[in-house]
């Protein structure tokens, strides 16, 4: 018997004392021919001249089988990834404000065909997301007099009084040619007590959505002048997105500088690596702050989505420090599970009007019932007066019912202004409807600094 042969008869051996071998080795030639294979290999593999090479190494070895028929590494090039392999990659990453996954059901309760289950939507806040710990050491005090952190300007320089900046007190200033300073007016100082307030630093990045059950309450006027109003006085980046499932309004707001809508922006969002990359998709007013319009193609057939908003959350919030949402009408849609599921706080807002009180409360009540009650507490309602005079609507009887259930209540008188639903100007806006959207700030800003 020659060498080959003795290969093969041991080779036969070895399969057939063991049967799951020989079963394997039997569907060999039914395996589907690989990709790499040449057609002139594939008719090779095809024909009666195939096996499976054996390679006999002495009469000391057993004889083993090397399948040649997988994938041959190429030498002197990396292997290129696919595709799938990038997409694969890409669906592993788990956003940090992925939506939270949904409870499976207990599977010992199964009604029978005849009962009718009702499943309630389920509303679930994401948890706060951590945020990293850095090493800063704190600002240098000085243990001792003769230290150089102990010469300060409080300890230093001489102390001048705050110019008044209305009032007779402004005028008698003027008139002495800035030599009798008598100090600022009430006013004055409860003026800067509000611009402290709506100056609180931000822990982390601070999500405000702006809500309403009714439309035509003045909700997209109040998130354009709120956000125009911290952007003004508060040195952060402050961006407000129209997260309205229909055609949102709140890019008319401010000045078009940019085409682009929120789903330009979802859809370059791996792309984005730097502040200017993401500017390219807003529009600026003359305050600074910077608008992220809705999607209004007509053409659209799906609205944006609750994982839409919450990409577009964690896209934004590496380069903002303050985001608020216009959000729709409706409590119900997909797009506000991501919106009231990262929101660190609220406004509600009201109109002036028995009906638009209601909706407000309403819209308590419903946070209240879907286990929200700290973000409903917590929450800051504006009553807006959208129309002129006071008509017959006790106003302190609203204001006093929404401080027994949150936070703060701050009312906007009608200004004309506002009414037109043009572009935003602070500078146009009446004293008094200035003072009204800086004590908002103030109210809003005073939760910045126990939340992030």
């Amino acid at each position: 018997m020659s060498g080959q042969d003795a290969s093969s008869q041991r080779r036969h051996d070895f399969f057939t004392h063991d049967p799951a071998l020989a079963e394997d080795l039997d569907g060999w030639h039914d395996a589907p021919e690989p990709s790499w294979l040449t057609d002139d290999e594939s008719e090779r593999i095809n024909g009666e001249t195939a096996h499976i090479p054996a390679y006999d190494l002495g009469p000391a070895t057993e004889s083993f089988v090397v399948d040649l028929t997988g994938p041959q590494a190429r030498v002197g090039a990396a292997a290129e990834p696919s595709r799938d392999s990038f997409d694969a990659a890409r669906d592993a990453t788990v956003s940090r404000h992925a939506a939270p996954a949904p409870a499976a059901a207990p599977a010992a309760f199964e009604p029978s065909p005849t009962e009718a289950v009702a499943t309630p939507p389920v509303f679930v806040r994401s948890p706060p997301a951590e945020r990293p710990v850095f090493d800063i050491p704190p600002v240098p005090k000085g243990s001792a007099t003769n230290q150089a952190e102990s010469l300060t300007a409080a300890t230093i320089l001489r102390s001048r009084k705050a110019r008044p900046q209305s009032g007779w007190r402004k005028a008698v200033l003027n008139l002495t040619g800035g030599k009798m300073n008598l100090g600022l007016s009430p006013a004055d100082r409860r003026r800067a007590d509000l611009v402290t307030r709506a100056r609180t630093p931000v822990i982390g990045c601070h999500r405000l959505a702006v809500i309403s059950l009714k439309g035509g309450v003045g909700k997209t006027t109040t998130t354009a002048a709120l956000g125009a109003m911290f952007a003004l006085l508060r040195p952060d980046r402050v961006i407000a997105v129209d997260a309205n499932p229909d055609r949102g309004t709140l890019i008319e707001r401010v000045p078009r500088q940019s085409g682009a809508t929120v789903r330009h922006l979802l859809e370059a969002r791996d792309r984005l690596t730097r502040y200017g990359d993401v500017r390219a998709f807003t529009s600026q007013s003359a305050t600074r702050l910077e608008v992220l319009a809705s999607d209004s193609d007509p053409g659209a057939s799906s609205a944006l989505s609750e994982q839409d908003y919450r990409d577009t959350v964690d896209t934004l919030e590496r380069y903002y420090n303050l985001i608020l949402t216009d959000c729709g009408t409706g409590l119900l849609h997909d797009a506000m599970r991501g919106v009231l599921g990262l929101a660190t706080s609220l406004v509600v807002v009201s109109s002036a009007s028995l009906d638009g009180a209601r909706s407000a409360s309403a819209t308590l009540d419903w946070l209240e019932a879907h286990g929200m009650e700290q973000l409903a507490k917590d929450a800051v309602v504006v009553i807006s007066s959208v129309r002129p005079g006071g008509g017959i609507v006790d106003v302190m009887q609203l204001e006093d019912h929404f401080a027994a259930r949150c936070r703060a209540v701050v009312t906007v008188p009608y200004d004309p202004h506002l009414e037109a639903g043009g572009i935003l100007e602070l500078e146009e806006l009446d004293e008094e409807t200035l003072d009204a959207y800086k004590e908002l700030a103030a109210a809003v800003g005073e939760g910045f600094a126990t939340r992030g």
